[in-house]
């Protein structure tokens, strides 16, 4: 599923189309146009636009033009294809075919070449000028303090409050799953209940999570991601996994040293 880790990689496939103009937009499914947004108005807003920028914060890919800037999430099965080629070939949880009818929206570009999102669910979607400022600090260059902010106050659930976009931008289930494994956070804790050893330690085991899964492929690649079955044991401690439902995810954590 993409998380940042997968969006970043998709932000540096459509850097290739920086410099571009583009000559047509196809967008069939009025579902995946979010916000206001509709097949026509993509059309006619973006035809002729010209690529200045690819950028990401959190999960979101935003694409600066001369004109308006497009907004582009992926949910659970979205994939980037720029120039014919897919940057990630599959997807954990995603039917990963090349189904053209899975080609919920796509640019063409003066000269040949094209940026297209495939995505099976239809769980993504693509808007004009998204609202930046409703998305917490990007999960790769949050600061202590910003993460403090971010979760002080709460009484929910700790993992619950990291998969909040609005509070901390980019990670997902497997992203949270395997930080709060790195740290030796329980997920149920109250997430502003972390005293400032605890903040310090979750804050290192996001960045290293990062750094590791990133050089390793994906958010899929965690020391936790083989045993998140039932019945699956710790690779830590060799306890038998919990399995909780939390902020709607399916989580597996360790309760023996996740405390």
């Amino acid at each position: 599923m993409p998380e940042l880790l997968e969006v970043e990689t998709y932000r540096r496939a459509a850097a290739a189309t920086v410099g571009r103009t583009v000559a047509a937009v196809h967008a069939p499914d009025g579902w995946f146009a979010k916000r206001g947004a509709t097949p026509e108005m993509l059309a006619a807003e973006l035809t002729g636009a010209r690529i200045t920028a690819a950028r990401r914060i959190g999960k979101l890919l935003v694409l600066d033009t001369d004109g308006p800037r497009v907004g582009l999430r992926f949910g659970m099965t979205g994939r980037i294809v720029v120039d014919g080629s897919a940057p990630i070939e599959a997807l954990i949880y995603s039917s990963n075919g090349d189904d053209p009818g899975w080609d919920r929206f796509g640019l063409q570009f003066d000269g040949g070449g094209a940026l297209v999102v495939r995505d099976p669910r239809r769980l993504g979607g693509v808007e004009l000028d998204p609202d930046e400022s409703r998305l917490g600090p990007d999960a790769a260059a949050v600061t202590v303090d910003q993460l403090r902010e971010g979760l002080a106050s709460s009484a929910a659930p700790l993992k619950a409050r990291l998969l909040d976009q609005s509070r901390l931008a980019g990670l997902g289930n497997l992203l949270a799953d395997e930080s709060l494994w790195r740290a030796g956070l329980s997920p149920l804790r109250p997430a502003g209940a972390l005293d400032p050893g605890e903040l310090a330690g979750l804050h290192a085991a996001i960045g290293a999570a990062l750094a590791v899964l990133g050089r390793r492929g994906g958010s899929h690649t965690g020391d936790l991601q083989p045993v998140r079955v039932r019945g699956g044991h710790c690779p830590r401690d060799g306890a038998e996994l919990r399995r909780d439902q939390v902020g709607g995810r399916t989580t597996y954590w360790c309760p023996r040293h996740q405390v």
